[in-house]
């Protein structure tokens, strides 16, 4: 008589995703729990938006059509911007997440654990990109309520437009837990991160790049936030998208690179 057959071993790749997705769980359930945060995220674009369009939304569509005050084409101005703002915005609470397992030894003792290295990181990105989606789907949600309204974009071009939040979403993301792994301290990793949250603020979030001095025009034109802008602008009202499209993919594409290798360096460095 035979002996029976041993169980097979589960694959790299599978043990791979499961962990992940223990990890994600996890990191979802740290947001449930602390529910004040999250509101953070979702209020400072929300009063951003009402601010901008009910207070000096007059002024502002006046400066920027030439003289006549049209709040309704504001809104649909400062929207795709302040879409991208709300990723930025996430991008502090992944950065000290992130610090906080590395320093409170959470990380220490998940390298005890029989499960995949990689696991916490990857953990951490895809609920941080969730996070950011779903924050921006909501703050969508308000800017259509209020009057935002798209002039003839078809699915694909929606489609396209959800695509590069979350690809720019993914890239500012490893950038944040790279900048997490390598601060001492929750304080330093908050400080750290805040430059990718002011990031939109010289942008063409508010204004159009040629209202800008000068010299200074250079350096809000080409910086991650003002291409993406574009692009999300082009595909959405039917602006001119030009360079902007190829400019935007290369950041998100260089971006999530770089966060990357940086990240997976600094953690396997770490557990040296």
């Amino acid at each position: 008589m035979s002996a029976p057959l041993a169980p097979a071993r589960p694959s790299r790749v599978s043990l791979a995703v499961r962990d992940s997705s223990t990890m994600l769980r996890r990191n979802l359930l740290h947001a449930r729990r602390y529910p004040s945060l999250t509101l953070n995220l979702l209020l400072t674009p929300i009063l951003l938006l009402l601010l901008f369009v009910y207070i000096f939304g007059d002024v502002m569509s006046a400066g920027i059509g030439g003289g006549s005050p049209d709040r309704s084409e504001y809104i649909a101005y400062i929207v795709p911007g302040l879409l991208l703002m709300t990723v930025g915005n996430t991008l502090v609470g992944t950065a000290v997440s992130v610090s906080n397992d590395m320093t409170q030894g959470i990380i220490a003792r998940f390298r005890t654990m029989a499960i995949h290295r990689g696991s916490v990181l990857i953990g951490h990105v895809v609920g941080s990109v969730l996070k950011a989606i779903t924050t921006v789907l909501f703050v969508g949600v308000i800017a259509v309520a209020i009057g935002f309204r798209s002039k003839d974009a078809s699915a694909l071009e929606w489609l396209a437009a959800f695509g590069l939040l979350v690809l720019f979403a993914l890239a500012l993301t490893w950038i944040a837990v790279g900048m997490g792994l390598i601060s001492p301290s929750i304080e330093a990793a908050s400080n750290n991160a805040l430059p990718l949250a002011f990031l939109p603020l010289i942008s063409s979030t508010f204004v159009p790049v040629d209202a800008m001095p000068g010299w200074f025009r250079p350096i809000a034109e080409y910086q991650p936030f003002t291409p993406t802008i574009e692009t999300l602008r082009g595909l959405l009202l039917g602006t001119e998208i030009g360079h902007n499209g190829w400019i935007a993919i290369a950041w998100c594409l260089a971006l999530t690179a770089l966060g990357y290798f940086w990240s997976k360096s600094v953690f396997n460095r770490a557990a040296k």
